[in-house]
């Protein structure tokens, strides 16, 4: 018995000698590009939504350098100092510090909060204006709950 050899070709040298094309050098690029996609919007999500936030104090101390910034500011509901119109939706109040006893007066154009008359304190996020007045157009109300000596927060947002 005679065993034959099968006949098997060779690569011709110009092919053996060529590179393959890069077809990964794309999927890679675009995976490094949307990866970075994803980390940008990570920081600016992380940034723009931090619960950082001044106090009555630290906000008329800075007033100058706020003026026309958006801000967010802690303070204590002042008692008595709502002034409610229900046909323009404008809701105007004061907070101030419980330590400097400072009074920033806040305008808020929206529906009122019903739980407004509870609140203890609030944080407000919106534009510091040149008067000094604060022009509010997110509310986020601290009221004492009945059930639990935990505030319970109400989040508003303005209709403008």
């Amino acid at each position: 018995m005679t065993h034959t050899a099968e006949y098997i070709p060779s690569i011709p040298d110009s092919l053996a000698e060529a590179k393959p094309k890069n077809g990964n050098l794309k999927f890679i690029l675009g995976g490094v590009v949307m990866l970075a996609l994803v980390v940008v919007l990570i920081v600016y999500s992380t940034v723009s939504t931090g619960a950082y936030y001044l106090t009555v104090a630290e906000t008329l101390e800075r007033a100058p350098t706020l003026a026309g910034q958006r801000v967010r500011v802690s303070g204590t509901v002042v008692d008595g100092s709502e002034d409610w119109k229900p046909q323009e939706m404008t809701l105007r109040f004061a907070v101030a510090d419980e330590s400097s006893h400072q009074e920033l007066p806040i305008v808020f154009y929206g529906p009122r909060p019903d739980n407004f008359q509870r609140a203890a304190s609030a944080i407000i996020e919106g534009e510091l204006m040149s008067d000094g007045s604060f022009q509010a157009d997110t509310l986020l109300l601290k009221c004492p709950s009945r059930y639990e000596e935990e505030p319970e927060e109400v989040f508003v947002q303005s209709t403008r």
